[in-house]
């Protein structure tokens, strides 16, 4: 078989917002440079995403200088969102957990609310590198996150998602298939793999930078979710249910941790260290 290599990169700046595809990327030690700095809350400060907010999936943000982000959605006029001075944080909260961020301001605020018709406030983690450690079952001392689901970045290979597709297909749900890789949101997309390759891996090389291979990533009603049109099926998660379950999760994708910082790019080797 070839050497598997990189076939896409993906950074989303805002959580469960449609992000972009660049030909390379730092790795920081909470991630990919850009990823999942920023986030909605409710009025509580409860992360809000596609799990509650399916639309979001048709708003999308793209990066500017100095960490601002441009942003779209179907209706509104676009806004800039600058980074927030660090004058004050407010306390969030993203799957039982508490973490401190910087108000985005008032403009935000009001564009979200008014696209969602709901009450939101957009949130900016200004300091990853203390605001949210990763899972300590899973970490080493100092290891943080941004505000991803629950580790720095995610894996995903093309030959299993092709091998997910063809179990829609023969479960006699092409209906509702073939599903894009952006129903799973992934950091890094590789290809030469064989399907599922990644479920055995430990440590991973992808060109000049090493990553540990934590745990599997368990999917939820997020990836029912068409990233085209915000509409939802039953699709992934009832394959997913059938042919991928790891114990109580239902399994697509690893995530990673970095083991030191530098940079990915498009078309880089893939090597499995462990």
């Amino acid at each position: 078989m070839a050497t598997p290599v990189l076939r896409s990169l993906h950074v989303h700046p805002v959580k469960s917002l449609r992000g972009y595809a660049p030909a390379e990327a730092a790795v920081e030690p909470w991630g990919l440079a850009g990823d999942r700095r920023w986030m909605l809350v409710d009025t509580a400060g409860r992360a809000v995403t596609q799990r509650q907010q399916p639309r979001l999936a048709l708003a999308a943000a793209e990066p500017l200088a100095d960490g601002a982000v441009r942003l779209t959605a179907p209706g509104r006029t676009p806004l800039t969102a600058v980074v927030p001075e660090p004058s004050g944080t407010t306390v969030v909260e993203l799957f039982g957990e508490k973490a401190e961020a910087v108000p985005a301001g008032a403009a935000c605020d009001r564009w979200f609310s008014a696209y969602l018709d709901a009450p939101v406030r957009l949130v900016h983690l200004d300091d990853p590198a203390y605001r949210r450690p990763v899972d300590p079952d899973y970490a080493l001392p100092g290891e943080t996150v941004s505000f991803a689901d629950g580790f720095p970045l995610l894996l995903a290979s093309a030959a299993s998602l092709d091998a997910l597709n063809s179990l829609i297909a023969q479960g006699g749900h092409a209906d509702e298939g073939p599903l894009p890789m952006d129903r799973f949101r992934p950091n890094l997309v590789l290809d030469g793999t064989a399907p599922w390759d990644e479920d055995g891996w430990k440590r991973v090389a992808v060109g000049e930078v090493s990553f540990r291979v934590v745990k599997p990533c368990g999917r939820c009603v997020v990836t029912t979710t068409d990233q085209a049109t915000a509409a939802r099926g039953k699709e992934p998660l009832r394959t997913l249910a059938r042919h991928r379950r790891f114990g109580d999760r239902l399994v697509f994708g690893q995530n990673l941790v970095p083991e030191h910082t530098g940079t990915v790019r498009v078309g880089d080797p893939v090597r499995v260290l462990a």
